[in-house]
C-alpha cells in the first residue's frame, strides 16, 4: 500500500504545464463552458494527471470538467484537508493493495491488475470477482461513514486487442464497478464514470508487469458543496 501527499506547489505547477494539452482533448472539446472552466482549475489540472498518468488524451465522456472543481483555500480549505486526509487513511488501513494518493482537496485511489492490486477482471470480461466484491464492499463501508463526498470511477485497459474494443470494456469495467458500489448502498447521485480505454497508459505495454499496471481502476474521492459550505461556515469565510 501506498500513501502519497502531492504537495499543492507541485499540484498547480502540474496544472499550469497541462493547460495547452488539454485544450486538444476531447473530453474537454465536448465539454461546456462550465466544465472546462472545472478542468482547469488548479485543483482539476493535478488530480487529472493523477488518474490518467500526466498524459492527457483522447477517451471518455466529456464529464471530468463538471466533476473536479478548484482548491478551497483557507481556513476553509485547511479544515476539508483534514477530513480528507482522515479519509484517505482510512482507505490505506482497510483496502490492502489500494494505491493512495491525496492531490489537494482530493484523494485518488488507484486498483491495478497486478497481484494485490484489489480489482481484478478476466480477460475481456467486466464482472466483479470474489476478491473484488470484498474490496468494493470495505470501500462502500468508507464512502458510507464519509457521505459529504463525491466519487469519480475511472476505467482504463492495456493496449491488447482494437482501440475501439478496449475503449468499451474500460467502460463497462468502469460501470460494474459503479454499480457494484450502488448495490452496497451508496446513493448513485454521488458517482461519476468515465474511461480511456488504452489511450492513458501508465507503464510500458511491451511487457506483462506494464500491462498490467494499465490495467486499472481509478477511484476519485472529492469533497461534495456540503463540506465545501460547512467548511467555511466553521471558519467564518
Amino acid at each position: 500500500m501506498k500513501l502519497t501527499r502531492i504537495k499543492k506547489i507541485l499540484s498547480i505547477t502540474l496544472a499550469l504545464t497541462m493547460v495547452i494539452t488539454l485544450s486538444n482533448c476531447k473530453s474537454i472539446q465536448n465539454a461546456n463552458n462550465a466544465q472546462k472552466g472545472g478542468v482547469i482549475g488548479a485543483a482539476g489540472g493535478a488530480v487529472i494527471g493523477a488518474i490518467i498518468g500526466n498524459n492527457v488524451g483522447k477517451g471518455g465522456n466529456g464529464e471530468l470538467g463538471a466533476v473536479i472543481g478548484g482548491v478551497v483555500g483557507g481556513t476553509a480549505g485547511v479544515l476539508i484537508g483534514r477530513k480528507m486526509d482522515k479519509q484517505a487513511q482510512q482507505i490505506e488501513q482497510e483496502i490492502p493493495g489500494a494505491e493512495v494518493e491525496r492531490v489537494d482537496d482530493a484523494i485518488v485511489v488507484t486498483f491495478n491488475d497486478e497481484e494485490g492490486g484489489g480489482i481484478h477482471f478476466d480477460t475481456n470480461k467486466y464482472n466483479i470477482d470474489a476478491q473484488s466484491q470484498e474490496t468494493l464492499n470495505r470501500l462502500s463501508n468508507i464512502l458510507k461513514e464519509f457521505t459529504d463526498t463525491n466519487v469519480l470511477v475511472v476505467g482504463h485497459t492495456d493496449s491488447a486487442g482494437a482501440a475501439d474494443y478496449n475503449m468499451t470494456l474500460s467502460k463497462n469495467r468502469a460501470y460494474a464497478v459503479h454499480n457494484y458500489v450502488v448495490n452496497q448502498g451508496i446513493n448513485s447521485s454521488r458517482l461519476t464514470v468515465n474511461w480511456f480505454g488504452e489511450e492513458q497508459p501508465i507503464s510500458d505495454n511491451t511487457t506483462a508487469a506494464g500491462r498490467a499496471k494499465n490495467r486499472r481502476v481509478n477511484i476519485v474521492i472529492l469533497p461534495n458543496e456540503k463540506m465545501k459550505e460547512d467548511a467555511q461556515k466553521e471558519a467564518g469565510e
